[in-house]
């Protein structure tokens, strides 16, 4: 019997895709429905084993498209094996990259009604080669203020990879 995975994916520059992408490579045994929450799709869970949601975190918040699929969903995603992950910068810093410890994920995780039973925090890409101008200098401030580059001459990748690739691991294992 085929095993069947539906994920869900909130992302501003293409890491978070590039993160679930990562974890269905590591899925050879099941089969992946992928959906954008952008796009606030409306969705039969029944038929999944699995549900895995993905969203990165911009300026302090999440897609406001995460708590609508929530919201809609809630009753079915308690039924099921589902799976949380949070995507940001502040996840490059030791001691920022965990549940626990990642300002954003824990607050989001305090404030919604749904607890998924697995929840990771990936530290995400610095992408000023697809920044506006203005977006440029807003996140080279909170770069500065944080300790982080403030280059914008190049794009920098923090996803450990290794990390990714033991979440999947764990969450697939049947």
């Amino acid at each position: 019997m085929t095993k069947r995975i539906l994920v869900l994916y909130s992302s501003r520059e293409g890491q978070t895709r590039k993160i679930v992408d990562a974890i269905l490579a590591h899925a050879p045994d099941w089969q992946a429905e992928v959906h954008n929450l952008h796009e606030l799709p409306v969705i039969d869970l029944t038929p999944y084993d699995k549900v895995l949601i993905a969203a990165s975190i911009r300026y302090g918040h999440f897609h406001s498209s995460l708590n609508k699929f929530v919201e809609q969903h809630y009753s079915a995603l308690k039924e099921k094996e589902a799976a949380f992950i949070a995507v940001n910068l502040v996840a490059r810093k030791p001691g920022k990259n965990t549940p626990e410890t990642n300002l954003y994920t824990r607050k989001w995780l305090q404030q919604s009604s749904w607890k998924p039973q697995h929840v990771a925090v990936f530290a995400g890409a610095l992408r000023y080669s697809r920044y506006t101008w203005w977006q440029k200098r807003i996140i080279q401030l909170i770069m500065w203020m944080t300790g982080g580059s403030t280059d914008t001459s190049s794009d920098i990748e923090f996803t450990n990879w290794t990390n990714v690739q033991k979440f999947a691991e764990r969450l697939l294992k049947s």
